[in-house]
């Protein structure tokens, strides 16, 4: 927090068993990557963490008898910073964090089904958009909220270039979660909670077959929701991948989604690239995706 009023989140989704430092990440740490998980529940920062559908790669249910798989020994590790159905608050950021729906895989029919169904009760979209909801309600009056999930909202555009929009066929469509969108409609329509951010991953920046890259950011028709999807993947290259500088070689860079939320408006969010040699941190890059000028 840069000052009273002044928050900023560094966003990651995506991260294919690629990881450091930051603070919301939207699932996707590798096929149930444990040891990967084990070192994202050990930064010492505030956190809050979804699962994605590739971290329920190989589980299918919770059998009994069998006491540990991937996936709870992932819930287990991370605890209460697994926000899925559930919120954190932040009061000293006047914040609170609001978790879709874990283990997403996009698209109009829930993914692992057993899983949602036994550790959660969910049996269907509209159990799923209730769950969200309720986990949104008790929110403190003061905080504004942001809802993690792994993959966004449908509702955004059905274009193969859109935030949640399908690239790998050619007639293209929404690939949103229809409860996510459901969710967010229900809080809008019912209460007088802020919701300025939705933040998720899944659905990768570069396009499939060549077709370039995906929209990362909208916002909503009613300018009271902005959407972010911080999936840029891959988001850990060689340095000389970006074209750094002879003086900036070796070592790596590092993407990162920069959200500023100034006064509970979201001011402005960049798609950060840093170059990390050694104990030594640079940023190299910086691209606007997003900013209200009249915050500025």
């Amino acid at each position: 927090m840069a000052s009273s009023s002044l928050v900023r989140i560094a966003v990651v989704g995506d991260i294919s068993e690629n990881f450091n430092s930051i603070q919301i990440l939207s699932g996707d740490f590798g096929e149930e990557n444990v040891p990967l998980v084990q070192s994202v529940a050990a930064l010492t920062f505030p956190k809050a963490v979804i699962l994605g559908n590739h971290d329920a790669w190989f589980t299918l249910d919770f059998p009994r008898k069998q006491k540990q798989n991937g996936v709870q020994m992932q819930l287990d590790i991370l605890g209460d910073e697994h926000v899925g159905y559930q919120r954190m608050d932040f009061p000293s950021l006047k914040l609170s964090i609001v978790g879709g729906r874990p283990f997403s895989n996009g698209g109009d029919r829930l993914f692992r089904k057993n899983l949602l169904v036994q550790r959660y009760g969910v049996h269907d979209m509209d159990a799923s958009a209730g769950s969200i909801c309720r986990a949104a309600h008790g929110t403190p009056e003061d905080h504004v909220a942001i809802i993690l999930a792994h993959n966004g909202p449908t509702g955004l555009g059905s274009q193969a270039e859109d935030i949640c929009g399908k690239d790998w066929v050619d007639e293209a469509g929404d690939h949103g979660d229809p409860d996510l969108e459901q969710a967010i409609r229900q809080l809008k329509e019912t209460t007088k909670l802020s919701v300025p951010l939705v933040v998720f991953g899944h659905m990768h920046k570069e396009l499939q077959r060549g077709k370039g890259n995906r929209k990362m950011v909208v916002q909503d028709g009613d300018n009271q929701t902005v959407y972010v999807n911080g999936a840029i993947v891959p988001r850990v290259k060689e340095a000389k991948e970006r074209g750094a500088a002879e003086s900036e070689s070796g070592g790596t860079t590092r993407a990162f989604t920069l959200v500023e939320i100034l006064d509970g408006k979201i001011k402005k969010i960049a798609e950060i690239w840093v170059h990390v040699n050694g104990s030594r941190a640079k940023i190299v890059e910086e691209n606007t995706l997003f900013e209200d000028v009249t915050l500025i």
